[in-house]
């Protein structure tokens, strides 16, 4: 089988700032129970998704475009560039934040622990 993506905009995501983009790769249900989300996402500048903490899952992201501040579970911000991969552990929280100039593109995998 061969489809297009779904794109959704999503406002203010865990209490962040602004519209983010989802274009996503497999819905839900084609997971098949393993996980909930796999998606591209775009955060312009000046957006951002919250922080919040993953229960019985967890979510890596891959940057792939621009640059931004990931929060990580215990507070600090580290600067993110492409080919960066930022890995959320089962139980842990975590934010991601678009303080540059252009957008900030990565993806998304939330799976089951």
């Amino acid at each position: 089988m061969v489809r297009k993506t779904t794109t959704e905009i999503r406002t203010n995501m865990r209490g962040g700032n602004g519209d983010v983009e989802l274009e996503h790769i497999l819905a839900a249900s084609e997971l098949n129970g393993h996980g909930r989300l796999y998606a591209r996402i775009r955060l312009k500048p000046g957006c951002s998704i919250g922080y919040h903490q993953h229960i019985g899952d967890t979510e890596p992201y891959f940057i792939l475009e621009g640059h931004g501040i990931f929060v990580d579970n215990d507070g600090s911000r580290t600067e993110v560039g492409p080919g960066d991969v930022c890995l959320i552990e089962v139980g842990q929280g975590h934010a991601i934040e678009n303080n540059s100039s252009e957008d900030l593109v990565f993806m998304a995998l939330i799976y089951n622990e």
